[in-house]
């Protein structure tokens, strides 16, 4: 099923490919192995599918990684937040987000466990219209700190209460020295934040690519935080792009687990060894995007890209204290250890 948006013409749409083998032919993939030949091990992987920051697990679809490497891979698409509850719940049995929702989950009992970080950085962009930066004479090379202050007073669109794009506008406004009374958050879905954007009906956005950088392209934004270089530097680097599941999940079908964290740890290497396969995937999932932000997209993930995907207790630890900076857990809260809550074992 695909999902459209429409924005000065229907600029964006949400398309998906089959896996053509592609990955074989390209000479990427290993010799044959008993994995790839024997019976397909079925499992599922909750993932949001409007943002291009995701881009290893598309490549892992598009370019038959999954099955190459003996999984059948059902994709649920959900958004923000829900995928980790998709996890929780049950109902998917691998999920990517970020350690914000790892360990705020710890916290209230529900033990998550994260076997890969795809990305080192939160690939969140906070973009105000050009016209009101300019208007408060907003100086793009100014500190973080004080570019912030530039949003108070307008009206944003971050995605859904307590997912990445929440927590990264809430620490941005925090860092500006803003309160939630400074601005007003609009409730918008992805494939709308464009078309609010252009009828005026809210003055930013703070969420993933590409919907920012389409208003920074169309010369009609301006960035005020960039979440793609190491931005906010304090909090670098974040374990984001988090391959997410149930610890039982990994005792009762460790090879399910092996195989998902083997295929995710191909992705990235694929995505920052080929580029241009790479583009074309991205440029697939998202048919309607221009061909100057997709590749400025492209970019932005690959510098952000961890290969390995390995997970580092400060990466969790910077996460937490981003958690604690955005309102979203008291500093009593926040986790004394991250023992249980990883691993690299099935990255080796």
């Amino acid at each position: 099923m695909t999902a459209t948006a429409s924005t000065r013409g229907a600029r964006f749409s949400f398309g998906r490919i089959v896996a053509t083998g592609a990955l074989a032919l390209l000479g990427f993939a290993a010799a044959p192995t008993p994995a790839r030949t024997a019976e397909l091990e079925h499992t599922s992987m909750a993932q949001t599918p409007a943002i291009m920051a995701f881009l290893a697990a598309y490549i892992a679809e598009d370019a038959g990684i999954w099955r190459d490497n003996g999984l059948d891979v059902k994709v649920i698409n959900l958004p923000g937040v829900a995928t980790v509850n998709a996890v929780i719940s049950g109902s998917a049995d691998f999920a990517l987000s970020g350690s914000d929702a790892l360990t705020r989950a710890a916290a209230r009992g529900q033990k998550l466990l994260a076997l890969a970080a795809l990305n080192n950085q939160s690939g969140q962009v906070t973009v105000l219209r050009k016209e009101l930066a300019e208007k408060a004479h907003f100086n793009p090379n100014a500190p973080l700190a004080e570019r912030a202050k530039v949003l108070k007073g307008h009206t944003f669109a971050d995605g859904n209460a307590g997912s990445v794009a929440d927590l990264f506008f809430k620490t941005i406004m925090r860092i500006g020295g803003l309160k939630s009374s400074d601005i007003t958050l609009s409730a918008i879905g992805a494939f709308e934040l464009m078309p609010a954007f252009n009828r005026h009906a809210i003055d930013g956005i703070s969420f993933s690519m590409p919907y920012p950088l389409q208003a920074v392209h169309d010369g009609d934004a301006v960035i005020i935080a960039d979440g793609t270089k190491n931005e906010p530097k304090e909090f670098m680097p974040l374990a984001a792009g988090l391959l997410l599941t149930r610890p039982q999940l990994c005792t009762d079908h460790r090879s399910i687990c092996e195989k998902m964290t083997h295929s995710m740890a191909l992705a990235a290497k694929f995505l920052l060894q080929r580029k241009d396969e790479s583009i074309a995937i991205l440029h697939k999932r998202f048919p309607k995007t221009d061909e100057a932000v997709v590749h400025t997209a492209y970019e932005a993930v690959a510098r952000m890209t961890n290969d390995p995907p390995s997970i580092t207790t400060q990466a969790l630890k910077n996460g937490d204290l981003m958690n604690e900076q955005a309102g979203f857990m008291k500093k009593e809260d926040v986790l004394p250890s991250y023992d249980g809550l990883f691993t690299n074992e099935f990255l080796k």
